[in-house]
């Protein structure tokens, strides 16, 4: 057998992709639209040592493995990537194949490896990991994220919005469950680069303060804040959330801040944003979920040790039972799972469109990662092992929440 005959061995006969390998194997489907090319020893030495989805992203992210054609269509070509339930027959076949290629040698992690030490949640080990995926280049997320520079899910009103005009429209949704009016105080969690700031001070007069974790993050928003004017209501800070000292503030928002928190945390966290707030002020949590209670928190290795270091994702109901049991009254939720596949397409499409210049800006490795990372989650909320969910609370006034009788955004 041939190398290239490995790959049908692992995914299936039946999978509409041809498969290559630099001994001048082949395999698969001749003349497919997808190609998986085996161009180095080293792509079977990384699923050798590490069998699964991490030896593959490993053997990709190096070069050691490419694949021609679109990648997002190559993954749907693909089902869960396992070594459970190979025959010992095939097994066996398998490690001959491998060991008469000599490529049983030891073979280390990728450089774009993060593999963060220290108390888990700790401030000192949150701020490395933020820092490990958030500063990386504002130009090259300037490429992927394009003129709105946010980096959550945007929600679509139209089939043929822009991914512009969808991230105006998440914002000025939050802002409208918050019921933002002029002359209100808010507080925006994990703030990134200060967009749902800028919205809530430009669209309605909000003065609003921002906090995140990376450092490049808020010097981009800082002078973006003040090339809009906005210098007087706007503000972005390189905080921790739990380092906050101002209180009663009118609405909280936290988009894309839950996930990196941890499930022990989930409680403590919103009890100390329900303490941010005045009475009847209302918190709006925007957060990828697990689907269900019957996956696992962690994420897979791939996500783990390249993309977000130390997420959690919890289903939806938990951390709606996190917000209920720890000072919200939950008043409206729903699920944007659609919406962020879209989102992924669009900074995918983005991604492509200044690929040798994300090369150039971000090393080959890295902008591999990315590639690999938002394919591969496009296709995980379409195929719904993963949600988006935003969850409105509010902090009440006695028995009073303050709320329309009927939701008015």
């Amino acid at each position: 057998m041939g190398l290239a005959g490995v790959f049908p061995h692992l995914f299936g006969h039946d999978v509409p992709v041809e498969f290559r390998a630099y001994d001048g194997s082949r395999a698969g489907r001749t003349g497919a639209d997808v190609g998986i090319e085996i161009r180095s020893p080293l792509a079977l030495s990384q699923l050798a040592s590490s069998p699964g989805e991490l030896g593959l992203a490993r053997a990709y992210v190096t070069g050691h493995l490419e694949v021609h054609g679109d990648l997002y269509t190559a993954l749907t070509c693909f089902p869960a990537v396992t070594l459970q339930g190979i025959s010992n027959g095939t097994r066996l076949r398998l490690l001959a194949t491998l060991a008469g290629h000599r490529l049983w040698w030891p073979v280390g992690p990728p450089g774009q490896e993060h593999r963060p030490r220290g108390w888990r949640h700790s401030q000192r080990r949150d701020s490395k990991s933020i820092s490990h995926h958030y500063d990386v280049s504002n130009r090259f997320y300037e490429w992927v994220l394009g003129p709105s520079m946010t980096y959550t899910c945007a929600v679509f009103d139209e089939p043929t919005s822009s991914l512009d005009q969808a991230q105006f429209v998440k914002h000025d949704l939050v802002a409208r469950k918050l019921g933002l009016t002029e002359g209100m105080r808010l507080l925006d969690v994990g703030a990134g680069w200060g967009g749902m700031v800028m919205h809530a001070a430009e669209q309605y007069g909000v003065r609003a303060l921002g906090v995140t974790l990376s450092g490049q993050q808020a010097r981009w928003a800082q002078k973006a804040i003040a090339e809009r004017g906005l210098a007087d209501l706007a503000e972005v800070r390189h905080l921790d959330y739990r380092n906050v000292t101002e209180t009663d503030f009118d609405a909280v928002s936290s988009i894309g801040l839950a996930e990196h928190i941890g499930r022990a945390n989930l409680p403590g966290y919103f009890r100390s944003l329900a303490d941010k707030l005045r009475p009847g002020g209302r918190m709006l949590n925007h957060c990828i979920t697990r689907p269900d209670g019957s996956y696992g928190a962690r994420p897979g290795k791939f996500i783990s040790r390249y993309v977000f270091p130390d997420g959690e994702l919890e289903p939806a109901a938990e951390v709606a039972s996190a917000m209920n049991d720890n000072g919200f009254e939950i008043r409206h939720e729903e699920n944007l799972r659609e919406h962020y596949a879209r989102t992924l397409a669009g900074w995918s499409a983005n991604l492509e469109r200044h690929w040798h210049e994300a090369v150039e800006e971000v090393g080959p490795e890295r902008a591999r990662v990315w590639r690999l990372y938002m394919a591969a989650c496009r296709l995980g909320f379409e195929r719904n092992a993963v949600q988006l969910h935003q969850t409105l609370g509010v902090r009440l006034d006695g028995t009073q929440a303050h709320m329309p009788l009927r939701p008015d955004w």
